[in-house]
């Protein structure tokens, strides 16, 4: 896969295609296309066409009655790519400074997507926003919001809090910052398994190799 930078990024989903618009001019970085969403979009989309007889991942596509949030969702990517999937009752989340990104994102792919997206301010040590939402749900979905030490207790506290006990993190992942990478994992460790999805099972046209997908549970109650 190769990375771009371009105004516009297409991104085939199913039987059709999101057009992604990015700022990489912004001074937000949640205006950008990252290649951890599209990494982690095309995993599922690669495992929803194959065969349930050989198929390790049909537990994580069975998204019928299922909620879903995304935090640091950015342009939307993760989130519009998993409702074409199948997650039907999903709410895209991020900081006040990226919502135009995203409600820009949501009204030019809304063709696509044939109704409009449910989304939420949030911040990750607000409380009050992450009631709101009204958890827990059955799937978090994340990608590339692991980059800034100081936020990482706060993001794994949501995580724990948002996430129903028998629900799963899809956690698209690369390292931008070692000291965040070492306290994500470490704090992670002692609320979640942890399961990295072998680099030969992600989608081989988006196998961007610095980026990787894992799978989070909660830990089973003692």
């Amino acid at each position: 896969m190769k990375f771009t930078d371009s105004p516009v990024i297409e991104l085939p989903v199913a039987d059709t295609a999101l057009s992604l618009h990015q700022d990489n001019g912004s001074m937000h970085v949640g205006t950008s296309v990252w290649p951890c969403s599209l990494v982690l979009v095309k995993f599922i989309d690669r495992w929803s066409h194959a065969s349930p007889n050989n198929n390790p991942y049909t537990h994580l596509l069975n998204f019928q009655n299922k909620r879903a949030v995304e935090l640091g969702c950015g342009c939307g990517v993760a989130g519009m790519g998993l409702y074409l999937l199948g997650l039907t009752d999903i709410i895209l989340t991020d900081i006040a400074p990226v919502m135009p990104a995203l409600k820009r994102n949501l009204k030019v792919n809304k063709p696509v997507l044939k109704k409009n997206l449910k989304y939420s301010i949030l911040y990750w040590n607000n409380n009050a926003q992450i009631n709101a939402l009204n958890p827990p749900f059955d799937f978090i979905i994340a990608a590339d919001v692991v980059y800034i030490e100081e936020s990482v207790p706060s993001f794994v506290s949501a995580l724990e809090t948002l996430l129903a006990q028998d629900g799963v993190v899809l956690l698209g992942y690369q390292i931008r910052s070692p000291e965040a990478h070492e306290l994500f994992w470490e704090l992670c460790g002692q609320v979640f398994d942890i399961e990295k999805v072998p680099h030969e099972d992600l989608h081989p046209e988006y196998a961007y190799e610095e980026a990787d997908v894992y799978l989070l549970r909660k830990k089973k109650k003692q």
